[in-house]
This record gives C-alpha cells, structure tokens and sequence, in this order.
C-alpha cells in the first residue's frame, strides 16, 4: 500500500464505519420487525432459525475470510463479503415463504462473516500502532449507535411502509461504503500463489455447525444434541490434525505462539459468554419479575450499548498511558462489579439499578474487547493481521453461543426444581392478561421463583466474567501500544 494522507485516511475510516453499521444494524432492525414479517409470511415456528441461520454462516465463515484477506488482500475479500450480503438482503425483501427467508438470511450471514473482520483489519492497516486503539474506538461506537437506531428505523418502516424496506435499506449504504473503499483503498497488486486449505474450511464448517446447533437448538433436539456433540468432537481433532500437516492452514500455528493473541481469543470467548447474560436474561427480568414494560427492557439493554462505545473510546487514551494488561483488567474488574450489581436485584428496586449494572457491564465489555482486538492486532505481523482479527471475532461468536446454552440451561434447570409441573411460568409472567388473571398470593409466589431461578444465572454469568481477570493475566506485563511506522498491506 502506498503512504495514505490523512483525508484519505479520514475516508477510508468512513467507509469502514459505513460498512459496520450496515452489518450492526441488520440484527436489531429485523428482530423489530419480524413479528410484522411473520403475520404476512406465517412460519411462526421457524422463526429460531430465522436468526440461527444468519448466525451459523456468519460464525463458520469468519475465520475464513479473515485467512482470505491475508492472501489474498482485504480489498477483494471486503468486496466478496459486502457484495454476498446485500444480494441477501435484496433476496430477504423478496421473500415468499419463511423457508426462503432463512435461506436468504443464510446468504446474508455468509456476508456478514466478512464485514467486521476486514473493515476492522483495514483499519489497522491504515493506522499506525498508537493510533489503532482511538480509531478502533470509532468503530465500536458504531455498534451503540445501530442498538437505538435500528429497533427505531424497524418500528417506523413497518408501521409506514413495506416490511421488505428493513432489508432494502441496508443497499445505497452498502454501495457507498464499496464505492469510498474502490476509490480510496489502494489495492495491493502483488501476485502471490496460495494453497488453500479447502479440507481444513470443510472441517471447519462441519464442526462449527455441529457445535452452534447443538448450542442454540437444544431444548428442541433433545438427545439429537449428543451426536451432534462427537461431529463437533471429531471434526475439531481432524481439523487440528489437518492444521497440522498443510503448508497455508486456516489458523497459523504462529497465532497460538503468542500469549498476546491467545489472551484476546480467551476474553473473547469470556466477553461474548458474559453479554448473553445481559442481552437475554436482564430484559427477562425486567418485564417478568419487575413487571416492566417491553420499552422499559429495551432501555435498560440501550444502556449496554452506551457504556461500550464510550469506555471503548477511552480505552485507547488507558493503554497508551498504562498498558494492555491494566486496561483488560480495568474491563475485567468492571463486568466483575456489573454483575454483582445485577446479583443484588430484587423486585422492590427501581429500573435506575439494572440500568447501573447494564451500563457498568457494557463499559466493561467496551475497554476489554478493545484492549483485546488493539493488543493482537499491534501483536500479529501484518502477514497474518486478517486472521489475527478474525480470531477474536470468531472466539466471541462461540462464546456468545456457549454462554447462551449454560445459563439458559441454568435458568431451565432452577426452573423446573422450583416449578414442577408448571410450564412456560415465565411466559406466563410476560403475559399482562395472564399476570393480571392470576391470585395475588399466586403471582407473588410465582415471581419470587422466577425471581430465584434469574438469579442462579446472573451468578454463573458472574463466575463466567471472573475469567475475563484470567484472560488479561495472560497478556505480558507493560506491553502498550508503540510508536511504529504503519505496516502497509491491504
């Protein structure tokens, strides 16, 4: 790559941010907008699959596009990406049936995998060392600012105009963020000759998929999850073994020799594992335990969304004056006090107490995961920055997939001890004609098990973030980022 001014720079970073919150915004727009989606298509029953597709191809195709960048260049690889995710989201407004909306969803996904990763390693190609942690902050942000817009846009599209327009809309931004980076982005026009390692991406696709469903769709598979389990099982040993003996695996070997890199990967399934306590049991007990309204959840989840781009932001300033390991632990000690907040709840306090735990665990999530994605980005050589940065991304999307089977089954579990007999009790508390129906003497017995049961999960989640402490430990002692001139391969 050539010197880059600054306005280039400044254009090339537009791009990017135009590109994430394409990609950020889809998830919260159409979650808005599905249950107008379903009363026209029908296929209540799939609607799981609706966002399980879009996030299988997504977490399967991560690590791959970010090995693709490497050989391949993150010019062409980001065009791939972008172009498989808006002809997705084109199919998706035309879809007839609920099976061709997941289907399109699955070639969205298969997109997305390449949006974050590369715009991300753009970035770090672009910058130089001290200056990725501010301008990654940046990027960051753009996943707070998606949170409050896309649950607004959704609502009002679907209320104003066709359902199909949720997906349309991401199209004139897509094709803007492609234009800056054609016009801006130089390409690197060096040509290489690569081997890559179709066995070892079959591996890999085989067991992820294994892995996330037997995650994701376990109350519905039942004992289908075992076998799904050993393919998960065998597939990862072939794959490593596979690793192993190819001249250009998926995964250099050279990543896991790093502790900086292995540290990130750690607090990246640590971070993705924790946000599920928040994202989908805090809104639960709000409505279902506090008798909250579905905006009072909503808001108090918004407070996530603005805790980590802020502390994101501030992350770069800490490291630069302090070091990786101390701003990892920073964050680290913060989702620590996050979630001992959410442990104290109970159903006498007001909506400001889970907005505080909220807030606290999303700027804990904020410095750590940018601690993290700077500190392995400044670790990696350039050669290998877009697997590097995968990585992450890649660790935390199975976190987040982890983290959602162990505390839904912890709050499955308390439930079915505790309400016997009872079936969907927290529906029922969801309910307002069903909570209103219900005896005094009843509903308070029933909300003070409900109540038990969410709070056998906020403490496994609690246990979970005292790994992120573990995770920053790994990180060598005053490493910070420092002055170096910036690599240049796109």
């Amino acid at each position: 790559m050539t010197a880059q001014t600054p306005q280039h720079r400044t254009v090339i970073l537009i791009a990017c941010m135009l590109a994430m919150f394409m990609a950020a915004v889809e998830v919260t727009i159409v979650a808005t907008a599905m249950p107008t989606i379903i009363g026209d298509l029908g296929g209540f029953s799939l609607l799981g699959w609706v966002f399980a597709a879009y996030l299988l191809t997504q977490a399967i195709s991560v690590p791959i596009y970010g090995r693709l960048a490497d050989l391949y260049g993150c010019h062409r690889v980001f065009f791939v990406g972008t172009t498989l995710f808006l002809i997705g989201s084109i199919l998706c407004g035309f879809a007839p049936s609920m099976l061709w909306m997941i289907a399109f969803r699955a070639l969205q996904g298969l997109g997305a995998g390449a949006i974050t990763p590369i715009a991300s390693t753009i970035i770090a190609n672009v910058y130089g060392p001290t200056e990725r942690a501010r301008v990654q902050g940046y990027l960051s942000s753009v996943w707070g600012i998606s949170a409050i817009v896309g649950p607004l846009l959704g609502a009002f599209i679907v209320q104003h105009f066709t359902w199909s327009l949720v997906f349309w809309v991401n199209v004139p931004i897509g094709l803007l963020a492609m234009a800056l980076i054609a016009r801006y982005l130089p390409v690197n026009d060096r040509v290489k000759n690569h081997s890559l390692d179709m066995t070892g991406i079959a591996l890999l696709a085989i067991g992820v998929s294994a892995l996330l469903l037997a995650l994701l769709q376990a109350e519905i598979l039942g004992w289908w999850v075992v076998p799904l389990l050993v393919l998960a099982l065998v597939c990862t040993c072939l794959f490593v073994r596979q690793e192993k003996r190819t001249v250009e695996p998926l995964f250099p070997l050279v990543l896991w020799q790093s502790k900086v890199i292995v540290a990130g990967n750690v607090g990246g399934l640590v971070i993705g594992a924790v946000l599920m306590g928040i994202s989908a049991f805090l809104p639960t007990y709000v409505q279902g335990v506090m008798g909250g309204t579905p905006l009072q959840a909503g808001t108090t989840l918004a407070m996530v969304s603005l805790g980590w781009p802020l502390a994101s932001m501030l992350s770069g300033r800490l490291m630069l004056a302090t070091s990786y390991r101390f701003t990892a632990l920073v964050g680290a000690v913060l989702l620590i006090i996050g979630s001992i907040v959410l442990l104290t709840m109970n159903t006498q306090d007001g909506l400001w107490w889970g907005w505080l735990a909220a807030f606290t665990v999303g700027a804990g999530m904020g410095l750590s995961n940018m601690t993290f994605l700077v500190s392995v980005q400044n670790a990696a050589d350039v050669s290998i920055r877009g697997i590097a940065t995968a990585s992450t991304m890649f660790s935390r999307l199975l976190g987040s997939a982890l983290g959602t089977a162990i505390l839904g089954a912890t709050l499955n579990i308390n439930l079915e001890l505790r309400l016997p007999g009872i079936s969907d009790p927290v529906q029922k508390l969801m309910e307002v004609s069903a909570r209103k129906a219900m005896p005094a003497d009843e509903l308070t017995w029933l909300i003070d098990q409900v109540a038990s049961s969410l709070h056998w999960v906020f403490i496994v989640s609690a246990i979970i973030s005292l790994f992120a402490v573990l995770a920053a430990c790994l990180i060598p002692a005053s490493q910070r980022p420092e002055h170096a001139e910036t690599e240049k391969s796109c």
